[in-house]
């Protein structure tokens, strides 16, 4: 339940979160909730999200469950006007839903791998902002974080589906940025490392050998927490970060910290 004794930063607004049904979407939909805010859980995979609304709804928040296809416009249309319905306001935004690419050269990547990566990564984001930011105009202002990567910043071998969505998300963010300045709507990107996530246990394959293969590749020893990545989220949002616009911020245990 929310602490009363605690007051919290985002009583009385509402997030919108993408990708909600696990990993770091799951984390910041609670920690949404757990600062007082609703929040319009969203994803594709109906069970999970519906786990994700009935744990905001045990934190004290209130919830609405949305089974989407954020590469959908309709779809995000459909969502967002539920949301407007339901709450009649939208604050915050974190656009995350996303994929992996199984590692393949770029010659051997089939064109229908590169087409859903791109589709899911990157188009998802700019449907929703295409329809999350006339709404927050509409309503004053608002904030809105997009999950970009550490592979939207840095080029890795046998990811080249990946990296062009995660770069292109960073891109978009920053234009978007520019042109909603006057307009009070923030817009940033999030660029996490490897963080211990369903995601990544699929890409290590679940095995020991794996996951010491990629916390070999983070400086600081270790994987990040889905609720590290959260927090930073939750930050973007804030009034703390009301001068932070078209940034990209990496959170990545030093990852990228040479290039």
């Amino acid at each position: 339940m929310i602490d009363l004794a605690h007051q919290p930063r985002y009583a009385g607004k509402v997030a919108f979160v993408t990708g909600a049904g696990s990993g770091i979407g799951r984390a910041t939909a609670l920690a949404f909730a757990r600062e007082g805010a609703s929040v319009v859980v969203v994803d594709i995979a109906e069970p999970a999200n519906r786990e994700t609304a009935r744990l905001v709804e045990q934190l004290g928040a209130r919830a609405l469950a949305a089974s989407c296809d954020v590469s959908n416009g309709d779809a995000v249309r459909g969502a967002l006007d539920e949301a407007m319905r339901t709450f009649g306001r939208l604050d915050f935004a974190f656009n995350n839903a996303g994929i992996e690419q199984p590692a393949t050269s770029l010659a051997d990547l089939s064109e229908e791998v590169w087409d859903r990566i791109i589709r899911v990564n990157l188009r998802s984001v700019f449907v929703c902002m295409k329809y999350q930011i006339p709404l927050m105009v509409q309503g004053g202002g608002g904030a809105i974080v997009n999950t970009s990567s550490g592979a939207g910043v840095l080029a890795i071998q046998g990811q080249s589906s990946y990296c062009a969505s995660k770069f292109g998300v960073t891109s978009i963010s920053k234009v978007a940025a520019l042109e909603y300045a006057k307009s009070k709507v923030r817009i940033n990107a999030v660029c996490p490392g490897i963080i211990d996530t369903e995601m990544i246990e699929r890409y290590t394959q679940g095995t020991p050998e794996g996951r010491a293969r990629v916390i070999a590749q983070e400086p600081i020893g270790r994987m990040g927490k889905a609720e590290e990545i959260a927090a930073t989220v939750l930050w973007l949002c804030s009034d703390e970060a009301a001068f932070v616009t078209g940034h990209a911020m990496v959170v990545d245990g030093g990852q990228t910290a040479g290039i």
